[in-house]
Protein backbone atom coordinates (compact mmCIF):
# COMPACT_ATOMS: atom_id res chain seq x y z
CA UNK A 1 0.00 0.00 0.00
CA UNK A 2 2.75 2.27 0.33
CA UNK A 3 4.63 1.58 -2.29
CA UNK A 4 1.36 1.78 -4.96
CA UNK A 5 0.75 5.46 -2.43
CA UNK A 6 4.34 6.65 -3.49
CA UNK A 7 4.14 5.32 -6.96
CA UNK A 8 0.87 7.55 -7.29
CA UNK A 9 2.66 10.55 -6.03
CA UNK A 10 5.02 9.89 -9.06
CA UNK A 11 2.79 9.39 -11.31
CA UNK A 12 1.11 12.38 -10.81
CA UNK A 13 3.98 14.49 -10.39
CA UNK A 14 4.80 13.16 -14.25
CA UNK A 15 1.07 14.01 -15.61
CA UNK A 16 1.37 17.79 -13.98
CA UNK A 17 5.00 18.23 -14.83
CA UNK A 18 6.14 18.95 -11.26
CA UNK A 19 8.75 17.15 -9.08
CA UNK A 20 7.63 14.70 -7.31
CA UNK A 21 8.70 15.89 -3.86
CA UNK A 22 6.45 18.92 -4.49
CA UNK A 23 3.70 16.41 -4.83
CA UNK A 24 4.34 14.69 -1.73
CA UNK A 25 4.52 17.88 0.22
CA UNK A 26 1.46 19.15 -0.84
CA UNK A 27 -0.46 15.60 0.36
CA UNK A 28 0.79 15.26 3.81
CA UNK A 29 -1.18 15.57 6.99
CA UNK A 30 -1.81 18.99 8.04
CA UNK A 31 -1.35 20.68 4.78
CA UNK A 32 -4.20 23.53 4.30
CA UNK A 33 -5.44 24.25 1.03
CA UNK A 34 -8.20 26.86 0.90
CA UNK A 35 -10.20 25.05 -1.83
CA UNK A 36 -10.74 21.74 0.40
CA UNK A 37 -13.45 22.85 3.00
CA UNK A 38 -15.60 20.58 5.44
CA UNK A 39 -18.92 20.01 4.92
CA UNK A 40 -19.45 23.33 6.79
CA UNK A 41 -17.39 25.37 5.02
CA UNK A 42 -14.30 25.58 7.11
CA UNK A 43 -11.24 24.62 5.50
CA UNK A 44 -10.20 21.48 6.27
CA UNK A 45 -7.21 20.72 8.88
CA UNK A 46 -6.57 17.62 6.89
CA UNK A 47 -4.82 15.76 9.91
CA UNK A 48 -7.42 12.53 10.32
CA UNK A 49 -6.58 9.36 8.57
CA UNK A 50 -9.30 6.81 6.93
CA UNK A 51 -9.80 5.19 10.36
CA UNK A 52 -10.24 7.93 12.17
CA UNK A 53 -7.30 9.11 14.27
CA UNK A 54 -6.24 12.44 14.14
CA UNK A 55 -2.54 12.97 13.36
CA UNK A 56 -1.15 14.33 16.49
CA UNK A 57 2.30 16.10 17.34
CA UNK A 58 3.31 15.75 13.25
CA UNK A 59 6.72 16.53 12.95
CA UNK A 60 6.69 15.53 9.09
CA UNK A 61 6.44 19.01 6.98
CA UNK A 62 9.49 19.96 9.39
CA UNK A 63 11.45 16.74 9.23
CA UNK A 64 11.30 17.01 5.33
CA UNK A 65 11.89 20.74 5.16
CA UNK A 66 15.00 20.12 7.13
CA UNK A 67 16.29 17.31 4.55
CA UNK A 68 15.60 18.88 1.63
CA UNK A 69 17.91 21.50 3.06
CA UNK A 70 21.28 18.94 4.42
CA UNK A 71 20.62 16.88 1.87
CA UNK A 72 20.81 19.83 -1.11
CA UNK A 73 17.73 18.06 -3.17
CA UNK A 74 17.18 20.83 -5.43
CA UNK A 75 21.06 21.40 -6.27
CA UNK A 76 21.17 18.12 -6.58
CA UNK A 77 18.14 17.45 -8.83
CA UNK A 78 19.20 20.00 -10.93
CA UNK A 79 22.79 18.55 -11.06
CA UNK A 80 20.91 15.33 -12.41
CA UNK A 81 19.00 16.46 -15.15
CA UNK A 82 22.12 18.24 -16.88
CA UNK A 83 24.06 15.20 -16.18
CA UNK A 84 21.10 13.15 -18.43
CA UNK A 85 20.78 15.27 -20.76
CA UNK A 86 24.47 14.27 -21.66
CA UNK A 87 24.81 10.76 -21.18
CA UNK A 88 22.94 9.03 -23.32
CA UNK A 89 22.84 5.46 -21.61
CA UNK A 90 23.93 6.33 -17.99
CA UNK A 91 20.63 7.53 -16.03
CA UNK A 92 20.92 9.32 -12.55
CA UNK A 93 17.75 9.34 -10.63
CA UNK A 94 16.72 10.82 -7.24
CA UNK A 95 13.64 10.36 -4.53
CA UNK A 96 12.60 12.11 -1.42
CA UNK A 97 10.02 9.80 0.29
CA UNK A 98 8.57 9.92 3.42
CA UNK A 99 7.31 7.46 5.99
CA UNK A 100 4.33 7.68 8.82
CA UNK A 101 4.20 4.77 10.73
CA UNK A 102 1.58 3.92 13.59
CA UNK A 103 3.21 2.13 17.05
CA UNK A 104 1.19 -0.16 18.51
CA UNK A 105 -0.54 -3.44 18.31
CA UNK A 106 -3.39 -3.17 16.83
CA UNK A 107 -4.63 -6.03 19.07
CA UNK A 108 -5.53 -4.00 21.77
CA UNK A 109 -4.63 -6.88 24.42
CA UNK A 110 -0.94 -6.68 23.14
CA UNK A 111 -0.38 -3.67 24.32
CA UNK A 112 0.88 -5.03 27.82
CA UNK A 113 4.05 -6.28 29.15
CA UNK A 114 5.59 -6.80 32.92
CA UNK A 115 8.87 -6.56 34.50
CA UNK A 116 10.89 -7.77 37.39
CA UNK A 117 13.51 -6.21 39.37
CA UNK A 118 15.62 -7.48 42.31
CA UNK A 119 18.28 -4.55 43.99
CA UNK A 120 21.00 -6.91 45.44
CA UNK A 121 22.86 -5.46 48.96
CA UNK A 122 25.83 -5.18 46.82
CA UNK A 123 24.14 -2.47 45.17
CA UNK A 124 23.76 -4.81 41.90
CA UNK A 125 20.48 -4.99 39.88
CA UNK A 126 18.78 -7.76 38.36
CA UNK A 127 16.34 -7.32 35.35
CA UNK A 128 14.16 -9.26 33.76
CA UNK A 129 11.03 -8.52 31.45
CA UNK A 130 8.65 -9.71 28.42
CA UNK A 131 10.93 -8.75 25.58
CA UNK A 132 12.94 -10.98 23.71
CA UNK A 133 16.47 -9.61 22.41
CA UNK A 134 17.44 -10.89 18.66
CA UNK A 135 20.26 -8.20 18.27
CA UNK A 136 17.95 -4.93 18.35
CA UNK A 137 19.30 -3.57 21.74
CA UNK A 138 16.36 -3.90 23.36
CA UNK A 139 18.21 -5.57 26.60
CA UNK A 140 20.87 -2.62 26.40
CA UNK A 141 17.65 0.04 26.14
CA UNK A 142 16.07 -1.03 29.00
CA UNK A 143 18.66 -1.58 31.17
CA UNK A 144 19.62 1.92 30.49
CA UNK A 145 16.22 2.77 32.03
CA UNK A 146 17.01 1.15 35.30
CA UNK A 147 20.23 2.46 35.77
CA UNK A 148 18.40 5.87 34.51
CA UNK A 149 16.05 5.17 37.80
CA UNK A 150 18.16 4.13 40.44
CA UNK A 151 21.14 7.07 38.81
CA UNK A 152 23.98 3.62 39.09
CA UNK A 153 26.26 3.05 36.43
CA UNK A 154 24.82 0.53 33.63
CA UNK A 155 27.72 -2.29 34.57
CA UNK A 156 25.47 -2.43 37.90
CA UNK A 157 22.52 -3.70 36.00
CA UNK A 158 22.33 -7.81 34.93
CA UNK A 159 19.51 -8.77 32.31
CA UNK A 160 18.43 -11.93 32.09
CA UNK A 161 17.30 -13.60 28.90
CA UNK A 162 13.34 -13.63 28.95
CA UNK A 163 11.61 -16.25 30.65
CA UNK A 164 7.86 -16.69 31.39
CA UNK A 165 8.81 -18.62 34.35
CA UNK A 166 9.85 -15.05 35.77
CA UNK A 167 7.54 -12.74 34.23
CA UNK A 168 4.55 -14.60 32.58
CA UNK A 169 1.60 -13.80 29.71
CA UNK A 170 4.33 -11.97 27.30
CA UNK A 171 3.83 -10.09 24.40
CA UNK A 172 5.47 -10.35 21.10
CA UNK A 173 8.52 -8.79 20.72
CA UNK A 174 6.71 -7.17 17.50
CA UNK A 175 5.35 -4.37 16.17
CA UNK A 176 8.49 -2.06 17.10
CA UNK A 177 6.53 -1.89 20.65
CA UNK A 178 9.75 -3.91 22.59
CA UNK A 179 11.18 -0.61 24.37
CA UNK A 180 8.27 1.30 24.52
CA UNK A 181 6.50 -1.78 26.60
CA UNK A 182 8.90 -3.36 28.67
CA UNK A 183 10.89 0.11 29.23
CA UNK A 184 8.22 1.05 30.93
CA UNK A 185 7.58 -2.26 32.96
CA UNK A 186 10.68 -2.11 33.97
CA UNK A 187 10.55 1.73 35.16
CA UNK A 188 7.66 1.11 37.13
CA UNK A 189 8.94 -1.38 39.06
CA UNK A 190 11.92 0.48 39.78
CA UNK A 191 9.45 3.25 40.69
CA UNK A 192 7.86 1.14 43.83
CA UNK A 193 10.93 -0.49 44.79
CA UNK A 194 12.36 3.66 44.98
CA UNK A 195 9.15 4.71 46.98
CA UNK A 196 10.30 2.12 49.35
CA UNK A 197 13.54 3.32 49.92
CA UNK A 198 12.95 7.19 49.51
CA UNK A 199 10.08 6.75 52.54
CA UNK A 200 12.95 4.32 54.65
CA UNK A 201 15.34 6.84 53.86
CA UNK A 202 13.35 9.98 55.34
CA UNK A 203 12.92 8.23 58.44
CA UNK A 204 16.42 6.76 59.04
CA UNK A 205 18.39 10.35 58.41
CA UNK A 206 15.25 12.02 60.48
CA UNK A 207 15.81 13.37 64.24
CA UNK A 208 13.33 14.82 66.31
CA UNK A 209 15.17 18.39 65.67
CA UNK A 210 16.22 17.76 61.74
CA UNK A 211 13.16 15.90 60.06
CA UNK A 212 13.51 14.97 55.97
CA UNK A 213 11.30 15.24 53.55
CA UNK A 214 10.89 12.40 51.19
CA UNK A 215 11.15 14.71 48.08
CA UNK A 216 14.67 16.14 49.16
CA UNK A 217 15.89 12.03 49.28
CA UNK A 218 17.62 11.49 45.65
CA UNK A 219 19.74 9.27 43.36
CA UNK A 220 22.54 10.91 41.61
CA UNK A 221 26.08 9.51 40.76
CA UNK A 222 25.94 5.84 42.25
CA UNK A 223 24.46 7.60 45.59
CA UNK A 224 21.87 8.54 47.53
CA UNK A 225 21.78 11.65 48.64
CA UNK A 226 19.14 13.26 51.39
CA UNK A 227 19.03 16.66 52.24
CA UNK A 228 17.44 17.42 55.97
CA UNK A 229 15.25 20.07 57.13
CA UNK A 230 18.08 22.15 58.14
CA UNK A 231 19.84 21.85 55.27
CA UNK A 232 22.24 19.29 55.97
CA UNK A 233 23.37 17.37 53.05
CA UNK A 234 24.18 13.34 53.56
CA UNK A 235 25.67 11.36 50.78
CA UNK A 236 25.33 7.39 51.05
CA UNK A 237 27.12 4.97 48.32
CA UNK A 238 24.21 3.39 46.20
CA UNK A 239 25.32 -0.23 48.00
CA UNK A 240 25.65 0.91 51.44
CA UNK A 241 22.32 2.58 51.02
CA UNK A 242 20.91 -0.83 50.16
CA UNK A 243 22.74 -2.26 52.59
CA UNK A 244 20.70 -0.37 55.22
CA UNK A 245 17.43 -0.55 53.28
CA UNK A 246 17.84 -4.59 53.52
CA UNK A 247 18.97 -4.33 57.35
CA UNK A 248 15.40 -1.86 57.43
CA UNK A 249 13.54 -4.54 56.04
CA UNK A 250 12.38 -2.49 52.86
CA UNK A 251 10.99 -4.63 50.00
CA UNK A 252 13.97 -4.60 47.40
CA UNK A 253 11.98 -6.67 44.82
CA UNK A 254 8.81 -5.68 42.75
CA UNK A 255 7.53 -6.96 39.62
CA UNK A 256 6.04 -4.09 37.46
CA UNK A 257 3.37 -3.90 34.79
CA UNK A 258 2.93 -1.23 31.76
CA UNK A 259 -0.20 -1.06 29.18
CA UNK A 260 -0.02 1.11 26.60
CA UNK A 261 -3.43 4.04 26.60
CA UNK A 262 -5.67 5.78 24.54
CA UNK A 263 -5.78 2.93 22.26
CA UNK A 264 -8.73 0.80 20.48
CA UNK A 265 -9.77 -0.18 17.58
CA UNK A 266 -13.79 -1.61 15.68
CA UNK A 267 -12.30 -3.97 13.01
CA UNK A 268 -16.16 -4.37 12.09
CA UNK A 269 -16.52 -0.71 11.30
CA UNK A 270 -12.62 0.27 10.66
CA UNK A 271 -12.76 2.85 12.78
CA UNK A 272 -10.47 4.10 15.85
CA UNK A 273 -7.48 4.89 17.22
CA UNK A 274 -5.39 1.97 16.81
CA UNK A 275 -1.65 3.44 17.66
CA UNK A 276 -0.76 5.48 20.18
CA UNK A 277 1.38 8.07 18.21
CA UNK A 278 3.47 7.86 14.61
CA UNK A 279 7.38 7.24 13.99
CA UNK A 280 7.96 9.38 11.19
CA UNK A 281 11.27 9.53 9.06
CA UNK A 282 11.97 10.39 5.14
CA UNK A 283 14.90 9.13 3.10
CA UNK A 284 16.51 10.35 -0.33
CA UNK A 285 18.36 8.26 -2.31
CA UNK A 286 19.83 8.90 -5.41
CA UNK A 287 20.94 6.08 -8.01
CA UNK A 288 22.40 5.16 -11.28
CA UNK A 289 21.25 3.32 -13.76
CA UNK A 290 22.23 1.60 -16.50
CA UNK A 291 19.68 2.02 -19.43
CA UNK A 292 21.99 -1.23 -21.66
CA UNK A 293 21.45 -3.72 -18.63
CA UNK A 294 19.13 -2.97 -16.24
CA UNK A 295 21.93 -2.91 -13.74
CA UNK A 296 21.19 0.07 -11.06
CA UNK A 297 24.01 1.42 -8.25
CA UNK A 298 22.57 3.14 -4.93
CA UNK A 299 25.49 6.05 -5.03
CA UNK A 300 23.83 8.07 -1.85
CA UNK A 301 21.69 8.21 1.05
CA UNK A 302 20.72 10.84 3.35
CA UNK A 303 17.82 10.02 5.90
CA UNK A 304 16.56 11.77 8.54
CA UNK A 305 14.67 9.87 11.03
CA UNK A 306 12.11 10.97 13.88
CA UNK A 307 12.83 8.65 17.18
CA UNK A 308 11.74 11.52 19.57
CA UNK A 309 14.29 11.77 22.44
CA UNK A 310 16.50 8.91 22.27
CA UNK A 311 17.23 6.09 24.56
CA UNK A 312 20.41 5.37 22.49
CA UNK A 313 21.52 7.24 19.61
CA UNK A 314 23.92 4.50 18.50
CA UNK A 315 21.53 1.71 18.65
CA UNK A 316 19.21 3.83 16.99
CA UNK A 317 21.05 5.02 13.84
CA UNK A 318 21.94 1.29 13.37
CA UNK A 319 18.61 0.20 13.74
CA UNK A 320 17.70 2.73 10.66
CA UNK A 321 20.62 1.90 8.73
CA UNK A 322 19.52 -1.67 9.13
CA UNK A 323 16.32 -1.59 8.03
CA UNK A 324 16.48 0.83 5.29
CA UNK A 325 19.31 -1.91 3.76
CA UNK A 326 16.48 -4.44 4.11
CA UNK A 327 14.05 -2.62 2.46
CA UNK A 328 15.96 -1.57 -0.23
CA UNK A 329 16.83 -5.19 -0.77
CA UNK A 330 13.54 -6.22 -0.37
CA UNK A 331 12.67 -3.66 -3.26
CA UNK A 332 15.67 -4.43 -5.80
CA UNK A 333 17.05 -7.74 -5.65
CA UNK A 334 14.99 -10.38 -3.25
CA UNK A 335 12.69 -11.90 -6.15
CA UNK A 336 10.71 -15.25 -5.36
CA UNK A 337 10.51 -17.22 -7.66
CA UNK A 338 8.21 -20.62 -8.67
CA UNK A 339 8.46 -22.94 -11.11
CA UNK A 340 5.84 -24.11 -13.20
CA UNK A 341 5.06 -27.07 -10.21
CA UNK A 342 4.93 -24.15 -7.44
CA UNK A 343 8.12 -25.09 -5.91
CA UNK A 344 10.05 -22.02 -4.68
CA UNK A 345 13.07 -22.01 -7.09
CA UNK A 346 14.80 -18.80 -4.86
CA UNK A 347 15.07 -20.86 -2.17
CA UNK A 348 19.09 -20.10 -1.25
CA UNK A 349 21.64 -17.25 -1.22
CA UNK A 350 22.85 -18.23 -4.92
CA UNK A 351 19.48 -17.29 -6.26
CA UNK A 352 17.18 -15.37 -3.33
CA UNK A 353 19.54 -12.06 -3.42
CA UNK A 354 19.82 -10.37 0.07
CA UNK A 355 21.37 -7.13 0.01
CA UNK A 356 25.71 -7.22 0.45
CA UNK A 357 27.94 -4.97 1.52
CA UNK A 358 28.60 -3.72 -1.48
CA UNK A 359 24.61 -2.88 -2.17
CA UNK A 360 24.97 0.18 0.26
CA UNK A 361 25.29 3.32 -0.63
CA UNK A 362 28.33 5.27 -1.10
CA UNK A 363 27.93 7.70 0.51
CA UNK A 364 25.48 7.19 3.72
CA UNK A 365 24.07 10.08 5.78
CA UNK A 366 21.58 9.14 8.94
CA UNK A 367 20.76 11.54 11.42
CA UNK A 368 18.08 12.12 14.09
CA UNK A 369 15.79 14.61 14.40
CA UNK A 370 16.27 17.03 17.05
CA UNK A 371 14.43 18.78 19.50
CA UNK A 372 11.45 16.99 18.93
CA UNK A 373 10.39 14.49 21.93
CA UNK A 374 7.64 12.38 21.62
CA UNK A 375 4.45 14.09 22.37
CA UNK A 376 2.95 10.88 23.87
CA UNK A 377 4.13 9.57 27.61
CA UNK A 378 6.52 6.98 26.14
CA UNK A 379 9.64 5.99 28.41
CA UNK A 380 11.47 9.44 28.60
CA UNK A 381 9.85 10.50 25.99
CA UNK A 382 11.27 8.23 22.71
CA UNK A 383 9.80 6.73 19.62
CA UNK A 384 9.70 3.09 18.34
CA UNK A 385 12.59 2.66 15.74
CA UNK A 386 12.51 -1.06 14.73
CA UNK A 387 10.11 -1.31 12.03
CA UNK A 388 9.42 2.47 10.46
CA UNK A 389 13.08 3.00 8.74
CA UNK A 390 12.11 -0.29 6.47
CA UNK A 391 9.72 1.69 3.97
CA UNK A 392 12.73 4.23 3.71
CA UNK A 393 14.24 1.90 1.45
CA UNK A 394 11.05 3.20 -1.10
CA UNK A 395 13.09 5.95 -2.10
CA UNK A 396 15.53 3.50 -4.23
CA UNK A 397 12.94 2.15 -5.66
CA UNK A 398 11.41 5.43 -6.97
CA UNK A 399 14.71 6.92 -7.36
CA UNK A 400 15.01 4.30 -10.25
CA UNK A 401 11.84 5.16 -11.77
CA UNK A 402 12.91 8.51 -11.99
CA UNK A 403 15.94 7.70 -13.64
CA UNK A 404 14.22 5.54 -16.37
CA UNK A 405 11.57 8.38 -16.65
CA UNK A 406 13.99 10.90 -17.32
CA UNK A 407 14.29 8.74 -21.41
CA UNK A 408 10.93 10.69 -21.97
CA UNK A 409 11.92 14.04 -20.19
CA UNK A 410 9.76 13.00 -16.97
CA UNK A 411 6.94 12.94 -19.28
CA UNK A 412 5.23 9.74 -18.38
CA UNK A 413 5.77 7.70 -14.97
CA UNK A 414 7.97 4.46 -15.58
CA UNK A 415 5.93 1.25 -14.99
CA UNK A 416 8.11 -1.06 -12.73
CA UNK A 417 7.08 -3.98 -10.39
CA UNK A 418 9.12 -5.01 -7.44
CA UNK A 419 11.78 -5.82 -6.75
CA UNK A 420 13.38 -3.85 -9.24
CA UNK A 421 16.27 -6.33 -10.50
CA UNK A 422 18.25 -5.79 -13.72
CA UNK A 423 15.62 -7.74 -15.42
CA UNK A 424 12.52 -5.70 -14.53
CA UNK A 425 14.60 -1.95 -14.70
CA UNK A 426 14.96 -3.32 -18.59
CA UNK A 427 11.96 -4.36 -18.91
CA UNK A 428 11.47 -0.46 -18.08
CA UNK A 429 13.09 1.34 -20.06
CA UNK A 430 12.03 -0.64 -23.05
CA UNK A 431 8.56 0.20 -22.05
CA UNK A 432 9.35 4.06 -21.41
CA UNK A 433 11.30 4.19 -25.16
CA UNK A 434 8.42 2.60 -26.61
CA UNK A 435 5.77 5.28 -24.92
CA UNK A 436 7.98 8.00 -26.38
CA UNK A 437 7.72 6.47 -29.55
CA UNK A 438 4.12 6.17 -29.68
CA UNK A 439 3.90 9.75 -28.79
CA UNK A 440 6.36 11.31 -31.17
CA UNK A 441 4.38 8.85 -33.79
CA UNK A 442 1.03 10.34 -32.50
CA UNK A 443 2.07 13.94 -32.40
CA UNK A 444 3.27 13.57 -36.37
CA UNK A 445 0.25 12.31 -37.26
Amino acid sequence: GVILGEQMMDDIARHLGEDPLTIRKRNLYGIKHDHIRTADGEVDERNQTHYGQIVENNVLPELIEELETTSEYWKRREEIKEFNANSPFLKKGLSLTPVKFGISFTVQFLNQAGALVHVYTDGSIHLNHGGTEMGQGLFLKVAQVVAEEFQVDLDNIQVSATNTETVPNTSPTAASSGTDLNGMAARDACLRIKAGMVKFAAEHYASEDDKVQEENVRFDNNQVVITKDSGEEVTVPFADFVQQAYMGRVPLSSTGFYKTPKIHYDRASGQGRPFYYYANGASVSEVLVDTLTGESRLVRTDILHDVGRSLNPTIDKGQIEGAFIQGMGWLTTEELKWNDQGRLMSNGPATYKIPAVGDAPFEFNVNLLKDRPNGEETIYRSKAVGEPPFMLGISVWSAIRDAVASLADYKYGAQMDTPATPECVLRSVQDTKEQVRKAAQEQKA
